[in-house]
């Protein structure tokens, strides 16, 4: 079952938390051929797309890897493609997923271009707004002050970035409040969100990974002493927990719109008992899970593509 992963550069990854990495070891594992392509790297031509793409082989030994090519591969030869490219979600990359709703016609691609361009990391959770903290996106600089004074404190935040890039506290009376809003609508040009400040986050940023809709794997990301941010690249750091009722009543609320809509392998994050993101373009946390819950999440993640793809392909699978 040949494999292309279309990720961020190889040699750049984390490979003691990257979850692509897991994902691409596990396929060579089961003896796949196993590719990797940046997204600049795909194309089409006759409605069929291909792409510039690497091989790759693990090995026991730094840097762990070895990748030849590039070589000319054609997406309909691969029986799964990986879209694992980190947001910024802009132009570049929607263009991208649209290139692979094209091969999607002939392969089976996770998450679901479709999916990925429908589930804003940041605004699809706003679908199921009664589990989440109150929330509100506007590109209004103006409207995003008056919000912040009515909550009394806040987070803004990026609707297209990732890892906590540009995440920031505010209050009522802040003397920054109207600098910060300026600069999060980019003066008026771009949205940004305000979420209602959840005190909960000191105790953690609950990471729950769905596979095929199913939470299979989960850890708990608490802000360092220096941070208020639960990313684990900005000091924040892993540690074992726990699914209590609303856990999982929030996971059976969304679990069957996931499935539905092709989002094979996705990492919601809960603060205390609330939905704030629904991360589906290139979730992480597998390697965290691994480790605290003694799963092997890559390989459930994998079984639930196969299954897909003989959905999708039948016996082609």
């Amino acid at each position: 079952m040949r494999s292309l992963f279309v990720m961020d550069p190889l040699p750049g990854i984390d490979q003691a938390g990257d979850s692509t990495w897991m994902l691409m070891l596990e396929s060579r594992r089961r003896g796949w051929p196993v590719h990797w392509c940046e997204p600049r790297d795909l194309y089409s031509q006759g409605g069929d797309v291909f792409a510039r793409a690497h091989g790759f082989e693990g090995l026991d030994q730094p840097p762990h890897y070895r990748s030849e090519g590039p070589t000319e591969l054609a997406l309909a030869d691969c029986r799964l493609v990986w879209m694992r490219k980190d947001p910024p979600i802009d132009m570049d990359y929607f263009l991208c997923t649209y290139l692979l709703d094209l091969a999607a016609r002939r392969t089976t691609v996770l998450n679901a271009p479709r999916a990925i361009q429908l589930a804003n990391e940041k605004i699809f959770a706003l679908h199921f707004p009664e589990l989440c903290p109150e929330t509100m996106v506007s590109a209004d600089p103006a409207r995003v002050r008056a919000e912040v004074e009515r909550m009394g404190q806040a987070v803004i935040k990026p609707w297209d970035g990732c890892g906590g890039r540009g995440v920031v506290i505010t209050r009522a009376g802040d003397p920054n409040l109207g600098v910060l809003a300026e600069l999060l609508t980019d003066q008026g040009r771009r949205a940004a969100i305000v979420q209602r400040y959840l005190p909960a986050i000191a105790a953690g940023d609950k990471r729950i990974i769905l596979v095929d809709g199913e939470p299979r794997g989960w850890l708990n990301r608490v802000p360092g002493p220096r941070d208020h941010r639960g990313n684990m690249h900005v000091g924040a750091s892993a540690q074992p927990c726990e699914l209590d009722d609303r856990d999982r009543s929030i996971c059976d609320v969304i679990g069957p719109s996931l499935k539905e809509h092709g989002m094979i392998f996705v990492g919601i994050d809960v603060i205390g008992g609330l939905l704030t993101e629904i991360n589906v373009t290139s979730p992480t946390g597998i390697q965290e899970a691994n480790r605290f819950m003694g799963v092997t999440l890559e390989r459930d993640i994998i079984d639930a593509a196969v299954r897909r793809a003989h959905l999708q392909h039948g016996d082609e699978a």
